[in-house]
């Protein structure tokens, strides 16, 4: 449960090239060389959403895909799947499961200022901008495109609110580990979440995450995650991605 006066609004501003700033954190939102393409090839590619969207439909019995992320952020990583979702699903019963966490949302005027720096995917920020909350005082839960996306944004810490979930409540087939770097905000990468992480995943779940940290690569190996290291977005040289033990 969420008390609105436990919740904090993110204090951001925004550099030169547009991209939003944590002022709490002094880290970035998404890359400054192209956000999109890399939500697209760290989160999107790396989790194989494009082949796993398409098999969303008959012979296959599975008809829907639920991705989860450990930081909503200014919800560009939810674009990047849905516009993939759309681009990939021939099925028109197939559905988009997205549940982020977020302990410092946005508000609804800084949503907007940073996500339309994406004219590629206009047409699905003005959906989400629509339908996001004036004021957040409380867990947020829409359902877009008809029902086909179904959007559930959890406040407050990750470590608190993941622990809460039942296992019936949420089955997770992939995940975006999404916090900021962990050498600027340490909380969101604990073994705890690496944890209930994998307690919340499916038996063939998969993960991905733009750090190589050697300590986030050994706490998901504890917590049952074949981890190995790819090569980074841009000039990044590498990048952790991994899949559910068993």
């Amino acid at each position: 449960m969420t008390d609105k006066l436990q919740i904090q609004n993110a204090e951001i501003s925004f550099n030169d090239n547009g991209t939003p700033i944590s002022n709490m954190f002094d880290d970035i939102y998404f890359s400054n060389s192209d956000g999109l393409e890399e939500c697209f090839y760290v989160f999107v590619q790396q989790n194989q959403l494009p082949q796993r969207f398409a098999e969303l439909a008959p012979p296959m019995t599975k008809t829907s895909l639920s991705i989860g992320e450990t930081g909503f952020g200014t919800g560009l990583n939810l674009m990047a799947a849905w516009a993939e979702f759309n681009r990939c699903v021939t099925n028109p019963e197939a559905k988009l499961q997205f549940t982020s966490f977020e302990k410092y949302p946005l508000n609804k005027q800084d949503l907007a200022k940073a996500l339309n720096h994406w004219p590629e995917v206009g047409e699905l920020a003005k959906q989400l901008i629509e339908a996001y909350p004036s004021d957040v005082t409380s867990d947020i839960k829409i359902a877009l495109q008809n029902g086909q996306v179904e959007v559930n944004i959890l406040l407050g810490d990750v470590n608190d609110r993941i622990a809460e979930i039942n296992v019936n409540e949420l089955s997770v087939d992939a995940w975006f580990l999404d916090g900021f770097a962990p050498s600027k905000n340490p909380d969101m990468w604990t073994d705890s979440l690496f944890e209930h992480m994998a307690r919340l995943s499916t038996t063939s779940a998969t993960l991905a995450t733009f750090t190589a940290a050697g300590f986030v690569r050994r706490g998901l190996q504890s917590a049952g995650f074949d981890m190995r290291k790819c090569k980074g977005f841009g000039t990044k040289r590498e990048m952790l991605i991994g899949q559910r033990q068993g």
